[in-house]
């Protein structure tokens, strides 16, 4: 019963910061392939950051990159996203994902099985 729990989502103002984290639960035996999505109203989920399971691997999207920082914690597949200098543009449901079938899973969000309710980041301009 694997379950991932995102949270850290709220309201704040163009160039401030959020973090994010994602805890997953139910399968510890190993790590897991991590990931940020996030969607937009009308809009299709768009890739954020990747992490493999050590940690040496990481992706993020041209549109974060320099602003935002994924990480793993201390804990077993648990995971962080910290947001700097917030846009309005990265308004949006933050999701994380998850795969034990792989190392890393990359920009692709058919290689996670596994995914969070979502939490919503609204920034405001």
């Amino acid at each position: 019963q694997v379950q991932l729990v995102e949270s850290g989502g709220g309201l704040v103002q163009a160039g401030a910061s959020l973090s994010l984290s994602c805890a997953a639960s139910g399968r510890t035996s190993s790590s897991a392939a991590m990931g940020w999505f996030r969607q937009a109203p009308g809009k299709e989920r768009e890739f954020v950051s990747a992490i493999s399971i050590s940690g040496g691997t990481i992706d993020y999207a041209d549109s974060v990159k320099g602003r935002f920082i994924i990480s793993r914690g201390n804990n077993r597949n648990t995971l962080y996203l910290q947001m700097n200098s917030l846009k309005p543009e990265d308004t949006a449901v933050y999701y994380c994902a998850a795969d034990w079938g792989r190392i890393y899973g990359g920009k692709d969000p058919s290689h996670y099985k596994y995914w969070g309710q979502g939490t919503q980041v609204t920034v405001s301009s």
